[in-house]
């Protein structure tokens, strides 16, 4: 049996699974709460890893792969060079997950280490899609371009839809939508992605759960000149945001405010907002298709809270999609009456098997 431990470093936050590579089983894992390259975090891997067999190899999410990481690579001191350029970009997510690297390294020596970017998957771009409306000279010295993320999670949903629908991959065209703690949408024709939400930075498009997504940048500039400094600025778009902020600071989980909203106003509001926003950029990537195979829900709100999937399809009636729902399945699979123009479908985020799926691919 080849086990191959997956691990995912979160700005807040770790887990970690030990996946048979011939079943895709996961045999054990760890889910901590709190910095991943934490004592207590180090203790958990310590657990984890006694309790292996021989670990042939270990997958390590990448928020960004900046504009040198463009699909899983095997780490080596220019593998790591790469993920460093691209610390500034994700700053919350980058620099932990490469922290711990260097922790695993030293753990596990013999084994070979793959970093998997969440922005491989869009990697090929359009550049109609990738390219931002700012002067040339800005792009060409910074390297701005839109590099979306949330790929690892794209991927398999992708995979796992075209084996519901019982369709090539390659042949498919979908509306896919993360929901979480981040939130993005994309749009895939032909199995290649052609456009998302996310950006530069994963603080582009839908809000989140304390994220702001995308707001006018016009307003920014106007805080800054009005008072508010820099670092001000960045936490509140990051921490204090997005559902967060919507709710009057009651939560940012969709759980809390479905079970608030009827009697709180502001988290009533919040659930609309997210729901409106996420309708809105469902509307915007489909016109980068020539038609709609499905629209696909994952994440951990995609694939367990009906009540907002429920909210963001009842408005997109216009595209074909039902605005009734049905009974949740069993596991991966529809949630749109079987007559459906465009069927509705949930997917379980599973980033863990696909993280292990990219490792032994870039070996």
């Amino acid at each position: 049996m080849s086990t191959v431990l997956t691990v995912n470093a979160g700005s807040n936050s770790l887990k970690a699974h030990l996946v048979d590579t011939g079943s895709e089983e996961v045999l054990d894992s760890v889910d901590v709460d709190g910095a991943p390259d934490s004592d207590e975090a180090r203790r958990a891997l310590d657990d984890l890893l006694d309790g292996a067999d021989d670990v042939a190899a270990v997958g390590h999410r990448l928020v960004h792969g900046g504009p040198d990481l463009r699909a899983p690579t095997r780490v080596d001191d220019d593998a790591v060079a790469a993920a460093r350029r691209a610390e500034a970009l994700a700053p919350l997510h980058v620099p932990p997950a490469l922290r711990l690297l260097e922790v695993l390294r030293e753990r596990l020596p013999e084994a070979p280490h793959v970093l998997c970017p969440d922005t491989a998957f869009h990697a090929d771009l359009p550049e109609v899609a990738a390219t931002y409306p700012l002067p040339a000279r800005w792009r060409e010295r910074h390297g701005l371009r839109r590099y979306g993320f949330h790929g690892l999670s794209y991927r398999w949903a992708l995979d796992r839809t075209a084996a519901i629908l019982d369709r090539p991959t390659e042949g498919l065209s979908v509306l896919m939508t993360h929901l979480g703690g981040g939130c993005s949408v994309c749009a895939v024709r032909d199995g290649r992605s052609v456009d998302t939400s996310m950006g530069f930075t994963p603080l582009e498009g839908v809000p989140m759960s304390k994220r702001s997504g995308s707001v006018d940048p016009g307003m920014l500039l106007w805080l800054l000149r009005n008072g508010l400094d820099l670092d001000t600025l960045e936490h509140g778009l990051n921490h204090e945001s997005g559902l967060l902020g919507l709710s009057g600071g009651r939560s940012g989980d969709t759980r809390d405010l479905v079970a608030a909203a009827a009697d709180d106003p502001a988290a009533a509001l919040a659930l609309r907002v997210f729901a409106h926003r996420v309708r809105r950029e469902l509307a915007a990537a489909a016109t980068s298709l020539d038609r709609l195979d499905a629209l696909v829900f994952t994440g951990e709100i995609g694939w367990d809270q009906p009540e907002v999937r429920a909210d963001v399809v009842a408005g997109l009636s216009l595209l074909g999609i039902p605005r009734d729902l049905t009974a949740e399945p069993d596991g991966d699979g529809p949630v749109s009456p079987p007559d459906a123009a465009v069927p509705v479908l949930v997917v379980r985020p599973r980033e863990d098997l696909q993280l292990c799926r990219d490792t032994l691919a870039a070996l």
